[in-house]
């Protein structure tokens, strides 16, 4: 096949993924049943890992609900609409992915700490862990509708404006489908990065267990107390959390790639 690495760039290619990311992963799950399987079973049921597994699954669903929405109209804007400075706000989609997370922690406590300039004060509460996840997470979003959105066919929404239908309805019946499997996979990419984010919230959250606790603050103050197998065995539950996740979307992904190929 035209442009195919052959047998060497595959081995090449698994060594390194191997490397990089296969041991790693494989290391900590063994590490985490160091305690044998009651031990996982224990580390990870007991009361304050729930409690801060809830917590982040929870946020991070919010923080992912609100960024579809959002993600999406930021992206229609960037793309249908003309206005100045709209290639500054362009390149500032893509700051979070550049700005060490500690950097917007420190930010977002800054002016909405207990010093706030503007008097709204979300430090040690849900609502700042939703507002630093929102952050970090709103490129997914944005950088997963964009190119739909560019590469629409902008000549069948005329057609149904030309039958009547309202801007509403066009959105619905015709934009919407287009960009629903984009913007399931942006915000599932959003959702997995919330669930393991630290910088951004180790500052704004407070770290109060069963209120603001994130399992990434947990599995840290679990290694300060000396407790490295708890630590793996929730970080190995927040890691099949985010793999299944992951997987979930590219089972979607594929399934929508056959329809499309289905329906030409």
């Amino acid at each position: 096949m035209t442009g195919s690495t052959g047998p060497l760039g595959v081995a090449i290619a698994v060594l390194w993924l191997s490397v990089i990311v296969l041991l790693p992963l494989a290391a900590l799950t063994v590490h985490s049943f160091d305690d044998g399987w009651s031990g996982f079973w224990s580390a990870v049921t007991a009361p304050a890992a729930v409690d801060t597994l809830r917590v982040t699954v929870f946020v991070s669903v919010i923080v992912a609900l609100i960024n579809v929405v959002m993600g999406t109209l930021v992206a229609w804007v960037l793309v249908r609409d003309e206005f100045p400075g709209k290639g500054i706000v362009n390149a500032l989609i893509d700051l979070p992915f550049a700005l060490p997370t500690i950097v917007a922690s420190i930010v977002l406590l800054s002016l909405y700490g207990p010093q706030s300039p503007i008097g709204v004060h979300l430090n040690a509460t849900q609502p700042g862990l939703v507002v630093a996840l929102a952050f970090v997470t709103l490129p997914f979003v944005v950088r997963s509708v964009q190119p739909v959105l560019i590469e629409a066919d902008k000549e069948v929404e005329q057609a149904a404006a030309s039958l009547g239908a309202d801007n509403w309805t066009t959105f619905r019946r015709i934009i919407l489908p287009t960009l629903a499997p984009a913007i399931i996979s942006g915000g599932g990419l959003a959702f997995a990065r919330a669930i393991g984010e630290y910088g951004s919230v180790v500052l704004i959250g407070g770290n109060i267990p069963r209120e603001t606790q994130m399992a990434s603050q947990y599995i840290q103050q679990q290694i300060e107390v000396d407790r490295p197998v708890n630590a793996a065995a929730v970080s190995v539950a927040l890691l099949a959390i985010s793999f299944a996740t992951l997987l979930i979307l590219r089972i979607f992904a594929d399934r929508t790639a056959r329809k499309e190929q289905s329906s030409r």
